[in-house]
């Protein structure tokens, strides 16, 4: 772990307690599952370039909505945040590609978007389409 602190050295996510941090990332564990099985799911069939379009939307509504999930964890773990919707506009082609690119912020959070992103996308080309379907 001191390699990621050394890496990351002002990253918010070591000022949380150990069971804060054990609870985000499992959050953001269950969060990127999620987004995985989902990018499978609508891209499961048609031809590549759909399937790739298919994988970065479901990333681009990930970015753009997980910041509310993120808050509610926020609110069982800190007091006295008021309650409120995070969620602003959806985020810019720039900024999805920034995160691809890993050159957002130099962060936990938006180099773990950009490896989701990647993930997005392979798992929506991914080149078996025959599987049952779930």
């Amino acid at each position: 772990m001191d390699g990621v602190v050394a890496f990351y050295p002002d990253d918010s996510f070591f000022t949380l307690s150990l069971a804060g941090q054990v609870g985000l990332a499992l959050l953001s564990c269950l969060l990127a599952v999620g987004t995985l099985l989902l990018a499978w799911r609508v891209s499961r069939r048609g031809v590549p370039v759909l399937r790739l379009l298919m994988g970065l939307v479901v990333f681009w509504v990930f970015v753009w909505l997980s910041p509310q999930v993120y808050y509610g964890y926020y609110l069982l773990i800190f007091d006295r945040l008021p309650l409120q919707w995070v969620v602003q506009n959806p985020p810019s082609l720039v900024h999805v590609a920034e995160l691809l690119g890993f050159a957002a912020q130099e962060d936990l959070s938006h180099h773990g978007q950009g490896v989701l992103g990647w993930l997005c996308i392979g798992t929506a080309l991914w080149p078996e389409r025959n599987a049952p379907v779930l």
